[in-house]
């Protein structure tokens, strides 16, 4: 059954890795428009949870849907290449490491998802590629190859990148945390301005003041369950489980102490 209104719906998903349970029976929808955050410890799966909503990883059991495409595991006939080509398409990933291309120009890195999956027209694609270089604040680096950029500079064209599909959501898996502090603040106003623009994301991030400031709802996981899951505010200033609150009082005592 279809939640309404909702843009990403999970229900039921499982994922093991050998003998470890990674996922145990994740539920979670996401409004259209809306953004969540998914924080918690290292190793509580948030990570594997969006590899799963992208299909980057195929869960055990469970059903993924992202707008008109759903999916239901196990299957007795996984999805072809082509349907998980137009599906990836539609959910727009951007990792901790950046995954550029070395070899080519940031226009060039992001053009290439348009050329070569959309087929689009190369002197479309550029046009769109140098608005979305725009768009992240670097117009003027679009003929930089990546070894000239910062880490902020590269997250945000891999931002740009991620973009240039049109996605219908956008998956952001801790792409602050390889980033010197300094830098961190450039990445977080490009996904601040996506948020006001009304686009679908999940955040798995560390930055709880970020969390607090930008998500409509945080969902706190631990042991590959979701623990606790409510308004923003709510979940960060006052969380109502143990776990939750256990957690988060390193953040708030850091904050203090600042």
């Amino acid at each position: 059954m279809t939640v309404p209104g909702s843009k990403i719906e999970i229900a039921g998903l499982h994922k093991r890795f050998g003998a470890l349970a990674v996922l145990k029976g994740i539920d979670l929808d996401v409004k259209t428009g809306a953004v969540v955050a998914v924080i918690g410890p290292s190793g509580s799966g948030k990570s594997t949870l969006l590899r799963c909503i992208n299909l980057l990883v195929t869960p055990d059991g469970g059903r993924v849907r992202v707008g008109e495409d759903s999916f239901t595991f196990p299957s007795e006939r996984p999805p072809s290449a082509g349907v998980l080509a137009r599906f990836r398409a539609n959910t727009g990933m951007v990792f901790q490491h950046f995954n550029l291309f070395p070899h080519m120009t940031a226009l060039g890195n992001v053009m290439e998802g348009p050329v070569t999956v959309r087929r689009m027209p190369k002197a479309d694609a550029e046009r769109l590629a140098r608005d979305l270089l725009a768009k992240v604040g670097l117009a003027d680096k679009a003929d930089e190859h990546p070894s000239r950029l910062s880490g902020g500079q590269k997250q945000r064209v891999a931002i740009a990148r991620a973009l240039a599909m049109e996605p219908k959501v956008m998956l952001f898996d801790e792409v602050t945390s390889a980033l010197d502090p300094e830098l961190v603040g450039e990445v977080l106003g490009v996904m601040k301005s996506l948020a006001a623009e009304s686009m679908t994301m999940v955040i798995v991030t560390h930055e709880i003041a970020f969390a607090r400031e930008v998500a409509d709802r945080v969902v706190f996981m631990r042991d590959g369950v979701v623990v606790e899951d409510g308004a923003a505010a709510q979940v960060i200033d006052d969380p109502s489980e143990p776990a939750t609150r256990a957690f988060l009082s390193h953040f708030h005592k850091r904050a203090r102490s600042a």
